[in-house]
């Protein structure tokens, strides 16, 4: 059964500590998206062997907002996010944070001189 899983990185500084440190990589996937199907979807799309794959549901938070003057209430519900940790081989990377230290490595660069 070949299922696409659209696959949306979190781009935060946890990530990338985990992204250096560990060489685990962090996606919101769907809620119906299991560890097997995360796991072929990341080694299709980006060329990599892909060593474990944990996965974490974050509920969704409840929501008020107060009208001026206090008589309106409305109560809602933030949406829950479903998270993949993707550990890959030590020889791969993904080029999520490229970006982050192509510039960092600039600003050391003007820095030295």
């Amino acid at each position: 059964m070949s299922k696409s899983v659209t696959l949306k990185p979190r781009m935060s500084e946890k990530t990338y500590a985990l992204s250096e440190e560990r060489n685990t990589y962090v996606f919101e996937i769907p809620t119906d998206a299991n560890k097997n199907t995360v796991a072929r979807a990341v080694a299709a799309q980006f060329k990599v062997t892909v060593t474990g794959v944990r996965v974490a549901k974050t509920p969704g938070k409840s929501r008020r907002s107060y009208r001026r003057g206090g008589r309106v209430v409305r109560k809602g519900m933030t949406s829950g996010v479903k998270k993949a940790y993707v550990t890959l081989k030590a020889d791969d990377k993904i080029p999520i944070f490229a970006a982050a230290s192509e510039a960092s490595e600039k600003l050391d660069t003007k820095e030295k001189k």
